[in-house]
């Protein structure tokens, strides 16, 4: 698929700094117009938070992070880029002058989207000279951790504008949706538009509070939503007997007095207030940024829970998930890593994340398992033992382990591994890890693995080729003048 080389964010705001984001996590140059004098600080803080999802969310090597320049100008922004995204307010008149001056100085190749929630592209695309390259790209907040973007053309939007969208989404890990007609806030915001306005009326007619109508969503129906849907979840509702049934028998509820969505609610100052004071006391004095830091820990929570489901080929934004890993572990592993013979390899650093730790506030014994997988993971890439060699039907498989826990990691806790090759031959890797505290060096723990490589198709150990055995006895031979690390040797292999 092709990529994105260059992008242009025009606007720093919620969605626009999270835009960024997205971007420069995926390795992408970012340039940046916003007049607002506090940009910078703002977008910083965006960026911030993402970095610390992004640590949570995925072990797998992302890529260096894309260079952040602010412009002075419009044009100086867009010259260059391949993707443009527009994230000013949502003013018609605004929105469209900017992108007139957009397509007045962007590439002739250039992609422009829009992130407008409810605008019609055919309206933002009318003076345009070049109006077939707009579309509406309507992301969701976080755009850096949501992956939905909905993909909107106007009347004038050629359908290579539209095809070439959709492909530039997956490799930043994000998924397009295309809806087929404009129309105005498109599908999601529809959605959210029929149920935010019964949730006024709830609150308005003094049914329960916004804190009671938001436990409503999250403890149930929010949290099946947000693995299947609306309609697959329904089927289920149905039984074996599926969708019909379910629309046979709840069908006729639709007609019932239920719903005040045909009844517009009036926002006036009481209930605004009323609104207001409730929201107050739900937020129990956390800040904007505190509730930001929650809500991204959650729903990493909920995308790594996904990733491991339908017995670990993952499901929904899950598999999205698993999917985008697979294409990072593909491209960092074959990057090539130099080394201090005269040191164990550092090759993995983390931090413990709020999903890694116990009622203790330390990382569970799992985990540490977890973080020296990922090393060994790292010197099979390393040396040759990528994505592309285990999907041939090769690789090492770890036949025996011990871990010593020496101390303690505590949630937030900055920590690196460190790997030393003990011994080698055709079948055999022998590998000392060890877990330290990043800001001391001190030990944490220390892991000694057993590896056999294996034909995975024939389901049998067989040697590795000389291909891999030379790197592999070049870094073993480089650590044979190393001390041996305490304890060493003696549970891996003693019966061997």
């Amino acid at each position: 698929m092709t990529g994105i080389n260059k992008a242009a964010c025009i606007g720093g705001g919620v969605i626009g700094g999270g835009w960024i984001a997205r971007f420069l996590l995926a390795g992408i140059d970012v340039d940046v117009f916003d007049p607002h004098p506090e940009a910078s600080r703002i977008v910083g803080e965006v960026i911030a938070n993402a970095e610390k999802a992004y640590a949570m969310l995925t072990g797998a090597p992302l890529p260096p992070r894309g260079r952040l320049t602010f412009c002075e100008t419009l044009e100086e922004a867009v010259a260059g880029a391949d993707w443009i995204q527009e994230s000013v307010p949502e003013r018609l008149d605004l929105k469209r002058g900017v992108l007139n001056e957009i397509d007045a100085v962007a590439r002739p190749d250039a992609l422009i989207g829009s992130s407008t929630s409810g605008l019609l592209p055919t309206d933002l695309q009318r003076d345009m000279k070049h109006p077939e390259r707009l579309f509406v790209a309507h992301p969701y907040n976080p755009v850096y951790l949501l992956p939905l973007v909905e993909i909107v053309g106007g009347e004038k939007t050629s359908a290579a504008t539209i095809k070439a969208a959709m492909e530039r989404l997956p490799p930043i890990g994000m998924k397009g949706v295309h809806i087929a007609k404009e129309i105005e806030a498109f599908v999601g915001d529809r959605l959210l538009e029929a149920l935010w306005r019964e949730a006024l009326w709830l609150i308005h007619d003094d049914i329960c509070t916004v804190e009671t109508l938001d436990d409503v969503i999250r403890y149930s129906f929010g949290l099946r939503w947000a693995q299947m849907g609306l309609f697959q979840t329904y089927r289920i509702a149905g039984g074996e007997a599926g969708m019909r049934h379910f629309l046979a028998q709840f069908g006729p509820c639709l007609a019932w007095p239920w719903t005040k969505l045909t009844d517009v609610v009036d926002l006036d100052d009481a209930l605004i207030e009323k609104i207001g004071q409730q929201s107050d006391e739900q937020a129990a004095d956390l800040s904007i940024r505190e509730l930001e830091r929650i809500r991204d820990e959650n729903l990493v929570g909920i995308l790594q829970a996904l990733k491991g489901g339908d017995g670990g080929k993952g499901w929904g934004a899950g598999k999205l998930l698993k999917d985008f890993e697979q294409s990072l572990w593909a491209q960092g592993g074959g990057t090539t890593t130099s080394f201090d013979p005269s040191k164990p390899l550092r090759l993995v650093e983390t931090k413990v994340s709020p999903a890694w730790v116990d009622y203790n506030g330390h990382m569970t014994e799992h985990r540490y398992l977890q973080v020296f997988g990922d090393t060994s993971d790292a010197l099979l890439r390393l040396v040759g033992v990528d994505v592309a060699y285990v999907e041939a039907g090769h690789s090492y498989y770890t036949v025996e382990t011990h871990i010593r826990h020496l101390g303690e990691a505590k949630l937030g806790q900055a920590i690196h591994s460190t790997c030393r090759i003990l011994s080698v031959n055709d079948k055999r890797l022998h590998v000392f890890h060890t877990l330290h505290d990043t800001a001391t060096g001190e030990a944490i723990a220390t892991a000694e693995h057993m590896l056999l490589h294996v034909d995975s198709k024939a389901g049998k150990a067989t040697p590795a080729p000389a291909v891999i055995l030379d790197k592999v006895k070049a870094i073993a031979e480089a650590h044979a003048n190393l001390v041996a690390p305490e304890g060493v040797g003696r549970y891996v292999g003693q019966k061997r």
